[in-house]
């Protein structure tokens, strides 16, 4: 069994031979590797090669894959049953986790997915305030619901909307460049009295990691008090990432409403929106907004998610920022050694290394990028034994499972990288 014939099967019954399309590392002029077995900081795949992670499925694995505690919790749970579709304890105790870190969720509804938490969280929004129309950001990605999949990033950042969404359906999305304060006050001087919210990612992580500039954030939080509408901050990528209590604890701005994704289920599928008491108060079966899921408050995903909340207030995040840096500007370092122009972005254990000679702070400039040598580099540490991101526009997570000498063998694998 290796992963070239598992591809060329799974193309004869999945589109593309993937269940996610970024998978099939097209972005990159590659096929994937299909991965066996993961623990700590490590993948396997079907050949038995050992790869040094830094996409921990896309950012929940902050502890590593296999963390003991994490798995034991989920194993415990399992023996108990894997789905009720009845409220259990584990729902309660890790909303009251959630809640001690992040102080602005006074309520919650848990989900199954950060897909269903945002799509949910938007029609909280227009049904708390009787408005339709949204504000969302050029590059940012809020999972894959219809209103959202206009100019998304990620792997939608190629299709401008996508076929099976009718104009109509986008027609009340309101687009503007991230980290553009203006466009968004204008957005707001024509329809201000239609907007129920404005949605982003505090720091943008589909586009690579995007960080908001300064008075950006603020101006937006300033903006909806302003006009009676929503701030939104969709911490899928960026909860307990940036920080222990997220980007809104970094960056010091409180949301009306936050949604959070896998992370608070140890990497199990799940979801998370909420926010404050008298906007939640507004779902159903208090209020009129309707939302329902079988799998939600899954008692596996909980006992999971409330292992993992336990333990990283437990890890030292200060500890991991500082290798994070020291690792990425190491490696942006060795390929301007090369001859590579290449810019950073990084924050908490995340980071983008763009190759392009100028800052990025938007998905017009994160497009500008040179993505063959982004491919070149990929398929090399790949041969290295260094598992990045198959797209140019996503972005790398350290673990707190990572020792030195992964860092050393990450940074030996990109010296032998040639363009």
């Amino acid at each position: 069994m290796d992963s070239k014939s598992l591809f060329a099967k799974a193309q004869t019954l999945m589109p593309g031979g993937v269940n996610s399309p970024l998978r099939a590392c097209k972005y990159v002029n590659s096929e994937p590797v299909f991965i066996e077995n993961a623990k700590g900081a490590y993948l396997w795949d079907v050949e038995g090669r050992q790869y040094i992670d830094y996409v921990f499925s896309w950012g929940p694995q902050i502890l590593g894959h296999q963390d003991p505690a994490v798995s034991e919790a989920a194993h415990k749970a399992i023996d108990h049953g894997s789905s009720y579709g009845a409220p259990c304890y584990g729902e309660i105790a890790l909303a009251e986790e959630i809640n001690k870190l992040i102080p602005s969720m006074e309520m919650m509804r848990m989900v199954s997915s950060g897909t269903e938490a945002t799509m949910s969280a938007l029609r909280l929004a227009r049904g708390y305030t009787g408005r339709n129309k949204f504000v969302k950001f050029i590059g940012n990605y809020h999972g894959h619901a219809d209103a959202f999949l206009a100019a998304a990033g990620s792997a939608a950042a190629v299709v401008p909307g996508t076929p099976g969404v009718p104009e109509e359906v986008t027609s009340h999305t309101l687009l503007a460049q991230y980290n553009d304060l203006d466009a968004v006050k204008e957005l707001f001087k024509e329809s201000g009295d239609e907007i129920a919210c404005v949605i982003l990612e505090p720091a943008a992580g589909n586009m690579g990691l995007v960080l908001p500039t300064d008075g950006f954030l603020q101006g937006l939080r300033d903006l909806c008090d302003q006009y009676g509408a929503l701030l939104i901050f969709d911490e899928v990528i960026t909860g307990f990432r940036l920080a222990r209590g997220g980007a809104q604890e970094r960056y010091g701005i409180t949301p009306d409403l936050t949604t959070l994704g896998k992370i608070i289920g140890g990497g199990f599928p799940v979801g998370c929106y909420g926010g404050k008491r008298e906007i939640m108060e507004h779902m159903a079966p208090v209020g009129g907004v309707f939302q329902a899921g079988t799998l939600s408050g899954n008692p596996v995903a909980m006992a999971a998610g409330l292992a993992t909340l336990k333990r990283l207030q437990e890890c030292d995040y200060e500890a991991l920022e500082k290798k994070t840096i020291a690792l990425s500007n190491e490696l942006v370092s060795i390929m301007k050694e090369k001859g590579q122009s290449v810019y950073l972005a990084q924050a908490g254990s995340a980071f983008t290394m763009y190759f392009s000679d100028k800052p990025v702070t938007n998905m017009v400039e994160s497009g500008q990028c040179n993505a063959d040598a982004y491919a070149t580099y990929w398929q090399q540490m790949l041969a290295n034994g260094i598992y990045l991101a198959p797209a140019g526009f996503e972005c790398s997570f350290t673990c707190f499972a990572h020792t030195d000498e992964d860092f050393e063998k990450t940074l030996e694998a990109a010296r032998k990288v040639q363009f």
